[in-house]
């Protein structure tokens, strides 16, 4: 229960809380255990000596004794409860804020489903215990150890044979704790794998209808779900033999009692009070066990998620910030790669990227060409740190991008990811996300330059148009110039656009390109860029051109430098636009003129 333990430094907020929900539970064991004695009262000293008056006040005596209990009981509950909310509430909380520290590399370990599963339903499987620990879990052991002291202050004789039988109950509880943490973990994992599933089938419902696979994909979740099932189904199977196992010991435990308390009263040497009053705290001493024997199932639970919590709580991003880090002053955005290599997981071993170096001059626009899986989108991740280098180093402005802040170093990018991830919101909230304070005329203004002010003027509310969920309502185009629009509007000494127009037709993306061109030329805010592309009419304006295969840059330089240098760049030239002598002089001229303009 180790795992369980460490989260309770969730609870400290609320100690004053919890410490009133502990005093009233101890109230109400006090009253709770104060209830036979009086019981002992009636018979021994009320009905024996036929004292109705004794008898009358000491049955008023134990039914306000029992409603002090049930009123402790009902303020209890409340602490315990907002208690348990405000751990929940704080847990989640700090798993998102855990979550948003860390790189890319972790987040490409842990899945989304998991991170779901583990904010709702094992915090709410630990957020029970916390609840419980200030009711039955507290309550439990208190009222044992309480009762036993009762029943030998009652009759030595009878509290030994709840000693007795005390070894025979741990014994069981012992037993099948152990199998059941293991077992509830796997239900977790199973849980985790449902999620998943189910997460991507509500992501992807029309791709599965465009393909006609509802079937299919509603067996893969069957299977998950079937998998969670049993699990589920094995380990409480293995539980349900604890409990009728605990009522046999504790009727055994009344019997042998009965038995030799109703001899001794035979015998003179105790009265039938004290035979009530004793089977009554010997119930009382055994029935903590078996309310703590119910708690098995829950507690295994909850120790299983609780070690899951941790996992992430635990986690350290594998980007850190440096002791010392600054910010940067007066930017000009250049960026340079020196004999940079990486390989995910940071071993070293299978690198994604080898040996490259380039330098970014301000103002540049550098292009990236290759194969899928040349490395392309990793190399451009490393400058805005979403991973950190394996070897060599990236500098901007000359300073390693590990000597910097990370808050101030992604303060001058602007990033518009392969994948345009849009928020439920407005189209202003979501153009703005990253300069909340931009005004209106900023935001137009980014819009017009990525091609996206025309189709938002077509839109019910224009600008206050609330888009839905990740922009599911707009086209792909739509999104990504959305994306772009956000990425603008941060006004950055750098900007990234990792394949991102993609989902734009060519003649929007010649005017996106024509429109950063002008917007950078009109302002004094020069931008460095560089673009990811698959289409290589996106790149031949480019002042440098960069060829990527298998992680290493095998051709560098301006168009017309690699069509006459290149073999790699003309066969993608020639593979997307052909290789007549008349198409090339015409990409020629288009890049010569794009030259003489760049003048």
């Amino acid at each position: 229960m180790k795992s369980l333990v460490r989260l309770y430094r969730f609870v400290a907020p609320y100690r004053w809380k919890a410490i009133g929900a502990l005093a009233l539970l101890l109230g109400m064991v006090a009253a709770d255990l104060a209830i036979p004695r009086l019981s002992q009262r009636i018979i021994d000293q009320g009905i024996a000596r036929q004292d109705l008056h004794i008898v009358w006040t000491t049955a008023l005596i134990m039914l306000g004794t029992a409603l002090a209990s049930a009123g402790f009981a009902v303020v209890n509950n409340a602490l315990s409860v907002q208690v348990g909310q405000g751990f929940a509430a704080d847990v989640r909380s700090a798993l998102l804020r855990r979550v948003q520290t860390f790189s890319f590399g972790n987040l490409d370990r842990l899945q989304t489903g998991q991170l779901i599963v583990r904010s709702t339903s094992d915090v709410n499987f630990v957020q029970m215990i916390v609840q419980m620990s200030l009711r039955i879990l507290t309550r439990a052991p208190i009222w044992m150890l309480g009762a036993i002291g009762f029943l030998f202050a009652t009759s030595i004789e009878l509290g030994w044979i709840v000693l007795a039988f005390f070894p025979v109950i741990i014994l069981f509880m012992v037993v099948f704790t152990g199998p059941a943490t293991k077992m509830f973990l796997v239900v977790q994992k199973r849980l985790d794998r449902l999620n998943t599933v189910l997460q991507e089938n509500l992501a992807g419902v029309r791709v599965v209808k465009a393909f006609v696979r509802e079937d299919q994909e509603t067996e893969r979740f069957g299977s998950a779900n079937e998998a969670l099932t049993a699990q589920s189904i094995r380990v409480f199977r293995v539980l349900a033999l604890l409990m009728p196992l605990m009522m046999v010991v504790m009727n055994a435990a009344v019997i042998a009692a009965l038995w030799f308390g109703g001899s001794m009263t035979l015998e003179g040497r105790m009265s039938v009070g004290q035979v009530v009053a004793s089977v009554n705290y010997l119930s009382m001493a055994l029935f903590p066990l078996l309310m703590l024997a119910g708690m098995v199932a829950p507690l295994a639970a909850a120790d299983a998620s609780a070690s899951r919590i941790l996992e992430v709580l635990d986690g350290e991003p594998e980007v850190k910030e440096r002791p010392g880090a600054k910010a940067l002053t007066a930017p000009r955005g250049r960026i340079a790669f020196e004999t940079v290599s990486f390989a995910y997981g940071g071993n070293g071993a299978d690198p994604v990227l080898r040996d490259v170096s380039f330098v970014a001059e301000p103002g540049e626009t550098v292009a990236i060409l290759g194969a899928t899986g040349s490395g392309k989108s990793t190399l451009i991740h490393l400058i805005p740190r979403f991973y950190d280098v394996t070897a060599g180093r990236v500098t901007f402005d000359g300073v390693d991008v590990r000597d910097l802040t990370i808050a101030a170093l992604r303060s001058h990018i602007g990033v518009a990811l392969q994948e345009s991830v849009l928020f439920s919101g407005t189209v202003r909230d979501n153009i703005r996300y990253g300069r909340p304070e931009a005004s209106q005329a900023e935001i137009e203004a980014a819009a017009d330059a990525a091609q996206a002010a025309e189709f938002i003027s077509a839109l019910p509310d224009g600008y206050d148009t609330v888009i839905g969920e990740r922009g599911t309502t707009l086209s792909g185009g739509q999104r990504q110039r959305l994306a772009i629009a956000r990425a603008l509007v941060v006004r950055p000494k750098v900007l990234i656009l990792d394949d991102s127009t993609s989902a734009v037709d060519i003649e929007t993306e010649v005017k996106l390109q024509d429109a950063l061109d002008r917007l950078v030329a009109e302002s004094e805010h020069v931008t460095t860029r560089f673009i990811v592309a698959q289409r290589i009419s996106t790149v031949l304006l480019a002042d440098q051109i960069l060829v990527l295969d298998g992680g290493r840059i095998v051709a560098a330089g301006t168009h017309r430098e690699l069509m006459e240098a290149s073999p790699v760049y003309r066969e993608i030239y020639h593979s997307q636009l052909g290789d007549s002598r008349r198409s090339a002089a015409d990409a020629d001229r288009s890049a010569s003129a794009g030259e003489a303009q760049h003048d």
